[in-house]
């Protein structure tokens, strides 16, 4: 199953290292806890709207860019799991008599 918050998490996590930032650098500039942002980024935790404007704020980052990054990891994902799920095999249909003439 494809997380959404995962992949959010992920994303962050990627800018913020990009950008040499530490958890503590980005909780200062976006005025939320060290351990919320690291479990946002973990996927463990949710982030509302407003965390998250808070935390692209902090990590120079549009929010339409992180949802967007969000939207195309979530369809690769879901592009794997389909890909990766077994072919159906059709019932067997039981074969047909004909009738007898009698």
């Amino acid at each position: 199953m494809v997380l959404f918050r995962r992949s959010l998490g992920d994303i962050l996590r990627s800018r913020r290292t990009d950008l040499g930032l530490t958890l503590r650098e980005v909780s200062g500039a976006a005025r939320v806890s060290l351990g919320y942002i690291s479990e946002i980024e973990r996927g463990q935790k949710e982030a509302s709207s407003e965390l998250l404007a808070s935390l692209c704020d902090a990590l120079e980052m549009p929010l339409s860019d992180v949802l967007r990054e969000v939207a195309d990891a979530v369809a690769l994902e879901e592009a794997a799991l389909v890909a990766a799920a077994p072919t159906p095999i059709a019932p067997r249909r039981a074969p047909v008599v004909a009738a007898s003439a009698a």
